[in-house]
């Protein structure tokens, strides 16, 4: 019996040392048996037997069953510049002989179709592998093809926008076919005439299209390029010295310029000061002339008046003459103008009556011997004096 106890000890021993085993076996292992998939990456697994590839895309917990799992990004910046300890900035030369390096960086999606994934993985097999030989090398072509396009101060002034453009360009689609000029060019600093190399673009004029060495072999894989950005380029010591010159030559151009428009602007405005003091004057002198014609014309006006009113005070004056004469008419056709009669008899009468006192012979008759009888030359007069008066009051009272 006490045999028998000891072996069944045994055995749970031996069972619970399995379990135990089994259980810290699965723990070690469990990582194998799923992966998760994040909603921005996309996870590429290989079987552990068979090495079959599968894609997964959506976000969630996949069975991994031991396989190999590795992780993409969607979408990625990759930068070549200086930042950390390696130095990833490009080199590139001119087509003036000039050098320089270009830092930056560019935004790369990668395909979501599986062939294209599992093609991309079967040749570079991992995330970094992918920016470094295939994502980096294809920027260093684009931007070593683009240098021969321009020169070092076009690169930094007139053109730096062009040479993003042409950058990214070759990038995503492949670089250019080219043709290589010589022409004749001033240079900038010495003002001397130098002969250069220039490189042109090629295109196909009949379908309006660029003419390219090859396709781009991220747009074979079917990976975009978007957002490439320049942060700096780093031009060598003889670029930057030509460059700090035309820099202070244009400052100076500019500084001439600035000042000539400067000189120009304060003679217009002189000139424009002087026309308008002209224009003031002229104005005050049209004022003081409109006023003088405005017053000038009141005066004509009043005058105007004052005629009007003397025509009226005329034509006034002899109706109330016409209405005065034709009142005294009919005053003399009515009492057969006896009043005036009257008058005129009293002052014959007083002009009479004055004559006689100032006579100074005989009043009364005087009768004399040998008298011939006749009266005195005042009893004459006085005889005719009122014949007349008589014959003023008998006259006939009509109007002639």
């Amino acid at each position: 019996m006490k045999l028998t106890m000891q072996r069944i000890s045994l055995r749970k021993k031996i069972m619970g040392t399995v379990i135990g085993a089994i259980l810290i076996t699965l723990m070690f292992s469990i990582g194998g048996l799923f992966e998760d998939v994040d909603a921005g990456q996309i996870v590429v697994i290989q079987a552990p037997i068979t090495g079959k590839l599968s894609v997964y895309k959506e976000p969630g917990w996949v069975g991994q069953w031991f396989g190999k799992a590795t992780h993409y990004h969607k979408s990625a910046q990759f930068w070549f510049n200086t930042s950390g300890k390696d130095d990833r900035s490009i080199s590139v030369r001119w087509n003036d002989a000039g050098t320089a390096t270009i830092s930056g960086s560019v935004r790369y999606k990668m395909p979501l179709s599986d062939d294209k994934i599992i093609e991309l993985h079967s040749i570079y097999g991992s995330q970094e592998a992918l920016e470094n030989d295939l994502i980096e090398t294809n920027i260093k072509k684009s931007i070593y093809m683009t240098g021969p396009l321009m020169s070092s101060k076009e690169s930094y002034a007139e053109k730096r926008s062009y040479l993003i453009q042409l950058i990214e360009d070759q990038a995503a689609k492949g670089v250019y076919q080219t043709i290589q000029k010589d022409v004749k060019a001033v240079d900038p600093i010495s003002g001397q005439e130098k002969t250069i190399t220039i490189v042109e673009i090629q295109y196909d004029t009949v379908k309006g299209l660029t003419l390219r060495q090859e396709v781009s072999p991220l747009k074979s894989y079917g990976i975009t390029l978007s957002n490439l950005s320049i942060e700096g380029i780093k031009y060598d010591d003889k670029v930057e010295a030509q460059i700090e010159a035309q820099r202070r030559a244009t400052m100076e151009v500019q500084t001439a310029m600035a000042k000539s428009k400067e000189a120009e602007q304060r003679a217009l405005t002189v000139e424009k000061e002087g026309e308008a003091k002209a224009a003031e004057a002229k104005w005050d002198q049209e004022v003081i002339a409109a006023k003088e014609v405005t017053q000038a014309e009141m005066r004509r006006k009043v005058a105007e008046e004052d005629v009007k009113t003397a025509e009226l005070r005329k034509r006034q004056m002899i109706l109330e003459g016409e209405g005065e004469a034709a009142k005294k008419r009919l005053v003399m056709q009515a009492d057969g103008a006896l009043k005036q009669k009257l008058d005129t008899w009293l002052k014959a009468e007083e002009m009479k009556w004055n004559a006689f006192a100032q006579f100074k012979g005989n009043l009364v008759p005087m009768y004399q011997s040998g008298s011939d009888g006749k009266a005195s030359n005042a009893m004459q007069y006085m005889e005719i004096m009122g014949i007349k008066a008589m014959k003023d009051i008998s006259l006939d009272m009509k109007t002639k």
